[in-house]
């Protein structure tokens, strides 16, 4: 049975530009490999290695995103119901009055910088299924911090 890929559409339309790039970029790594494999001698041919090796990353990263979209379930906006789910917005707020915005997601599409939470890690566990008002107690190896949730989007 193939896992399933959770992603929000933005998540799915930036595979999609990524693997879009890959393909592009398959005829220059071949045009490169092939204008090194003319320098003669491959065991000692630093530019054919190189070729070889970035040719090898691309289609390994290609294989992996075709798999992913093919096995890829849609997180739709969450529809009037009050409680944190897959692709929620949240706002929290600790109690010097500090507020953290994130958005839950899947843990291909998480990234922490941009504001995507995955809903495996430890704050991603913490807030699924809470309500507005309720209080959070997120544990990170630093401290233990508690947060009320004051917006769901």
């Amino acid at each position: 049975m193939n896992k399933r890929f959770r992603l929000t559409q933005d998540g799915i339309d930036e595979l999609k530009a990524e693997l879009a790039a890959l393909v592009a970029e398959r005829g220059d790594i071949a045009e490169r490999i092939k204008t090194a494999r003319e320098f003669g001698d491959l065991s000692e041919n630093a530019e054919y290695q190189s070729a070889r090796q970035e040719q090898e990353k691309n289609e390994a990263r290609t294989a992996e995103i075709e798999h992913i979209l093919q096995n890829v379930e849609l997180i739709t906006a969450p529809k009037g119901d009050s409680k944190v789910q897959l692709g929620s917005k949240v706002k929290l707020q600790n109690a010097e009055g500090k507020t953290k915005e994130f958005q839950v997601v899947g843990t291909v599409e998480a990234d922490p910088l941009e504001g995507k939470i995955s809903d495996e890690s430890p704050l991603g566990v913490a807030v699924l299924g809470k309500k507005e008002n309720d209080e959070v107690e997120i544990k990170t190896p630093a401290e233990t911090a508690t947060y009320k949730i004051v917006d769901i989007s």
